[in-house]
């Protein structure tokens, strides 16, 4: 039974849907105005693993990724610009034509990863009626004021406000106070209270709606309340973000479905954590930002990128290096070349211990999928991957892997790879195209050494294909095999 971390009850709960056998989750997307990075893949390959888990569990899964094209400042307490006006007016394009970009690259980001399509990836500019009308609701309801630059909610009128982070009304905005670089929006009654509607200026031409407060846009908190409750309805069943929009964000977006529905909308709330750069936060100024086409560009494979992730939880802070990373791409090679030999098993020979050894197996992968479900614990999950080919490694360099053992173990690989993504089955199924004749010539030259037991000769050959062939030997009890470096 899944159990998930509940940022709302800081616990860990069994999970169980609103509706039987369907799960609804909401995953909050990008502001598309700059480079998607690996800091921001790695959230949504977890989003990605999380909706594997619950569909090889037996839901089916109706998942919503917004892109917010409008509205988002620069900063998330309401103060400055909006991120993508600011990126049109650099790039001397229209912010529409900015957003098309930066989607495009997310979208080619997500197929390197191979990460599964939301179901539904509505944009914020495309929303703005549904959100007018969620804005009426709670100015109905007695939570907004106006302001200079637009509408605001009055947070001290929401009994329970900040109880995703743990602290109340008061210590909240005392937080905030004293970590506040900047005065004050005029007009603003206490720090915590954010726009819903900010009025525009008269120079901006693009992005801006009539509405009944006035020519404007919406606030970035108020687009996930309007598209989740119209995609997913008043209560549904997982939110998923960062660990940074749990203090603004999302506290606030709780605050304008609930004061708006007057109940509660999101069952579990799941939060991920950073992921570092040589232990450092990702920067503009220090430049340690990457994007997947480079970690591509400098010879890596993104589903090493996407393994990579894998070995940190979800609710830890993971430290990118490029050495962690070519560590990643090596043991992927490793379990690439696994699944190959496993299809090249040809041995028929029945030994009397199959029985256990394959009851060995079993073991191993009722306890990936028990680690899974404990809160996602894919590094643990991962070590029973490692002994299944540990296990079978070891049976197969004794001369007992039979072909039946390597089918059932190829079927299991598999299996695990529905939630791991990481593409084996195109390895699985794999077939070699055949070595030039020269290649050949230096194998058979080897053999034939190895029988006369001049292993010296036999050893410059094998350096030899690896040095100018890239091509690696391996003497197993089947015969010498080889695979490309």
């Amino acid at each position: 039974m899944l159990k998930l971390y509940n940022t709302l009850t800081r616990k860990k709960e069994v999970f169980r849907p609103i509706e039987d056998k369907k799960v609804k989750i909401y995953a909050c997307g990008l502001t598309v105005y700059y480079m998607p990075h690996i800091g921001n893949m790695r959230k949504y390959v977890n989003d990605d693993i999380i909706r594997r888990v619950l569909q090889h569990d037996g839901y089916s899964v109706e998942h919503i990724q917004n892109i917010t094209d409008v509205g988002h400042l620069i900063s998330d307490a309401d103060e400055g610009d909006d991120k993508l006006r600011l990126a049109a007016e650099k790039e001397h394009k229209s912010m529409q034509d900015i957003a098309a970009f930066y989607t495009g690259l997310m979208l080619k980001d997500y197929k390197m990863l191979n990460i599964l399509m939301p179901e539904k990836m509505p944009k914020a500019s495309d929303h703005v009626n549904e959100m007018i009308e969620l804005i009426k609701k709670l100015e109905d309801k007695g939570y907004l004021y106006k302001t200079e630059d637009g509408l605001y909610f009055d947070t001290s009128k929401l009994k329970d406000y900040g109880k995703l982070t743990g602290l109340t009304f008061k210590q909240l905005n005392e937080q905030l106070k004293a970590g506040a670089r900047v005065e004050m929006i005029k007009g603003k009654k206490h720090i915590t209270d954010f726009s819903v509607w900010r009025l525009a200026s008269p120079h901006m031409r693009e992005m801006v709606w009539d509405s009944p407060w006035g020519r404007g846009f919406p606030g970035w908190h108020i687009e996930c309340s309007a598209m989740s409750m119209k995609y997913l309805g008043k209560r549904y069943d997982i939110h998923t973000g960062g660990i940074d929009h749990i203090q603004v964000h999302h506290t606030n977006e709780i605050a304008q479905s609930e004061g708006a529905t007057g109940s509660k909308v999101v069952n579990f709330w799941v939060h991920f954590n950073f992921l570092l750069v040589a232990e450092q936060k990702m920067s503009k100024s220090i430049k340690n930002i990457y994007t997947v086409q480079e970690i591509l560009d400098k010879g890596y494979s993104p589903l090493a990128l996407r393994l990579l992730y894998m070995s940190g939880h979800y609710r830890q802070q993971l430290n990118f290096t490029f050495e962690a990373l070519a560590s990643a791409e090596n043991t992927l090679k490793g379990i690439y070349l696994f699944l190959e030999r496993l299809n090249e098993v040809k041995n028929a020979v029945k030994n009397d211990d199959s029985k256990e050894f394959r009851k060995n197996i079993a073991a191993h992968k009722k306890a990936f999928f028990k680690d899974l479900d404990d809160d996602i614990n894919i590094p643990l999950a991962l070590s029973e991957m490692h002994a299944i080919i540990s296990a079978t490694n070891v049976r197969e360099a004794a001369g007992k892997l039979n072909r039946p053992e390597a089918r059932s173990v190829l079927k299991t690989m598999l299996e695990l790879d529905s939630v791991l993504g990481l593409d084996f089955e195109k390895h699985a199924k794999a077939k070699k195209e055949p070595l030039a004749e020269e290649i050949m010539e230096l194998i058979r030259e080897r053999e034939n050494a190895r029988k006369a037991r001049d292993f010296q000769r036999a050893d410059e050959i094998r350096k030899i294909l690896k040095t100018d062939y890239k091509i690696i030997l391996e003497d197993t009890p089947e015969g010498v095999k080889w695979h490309k470096e």
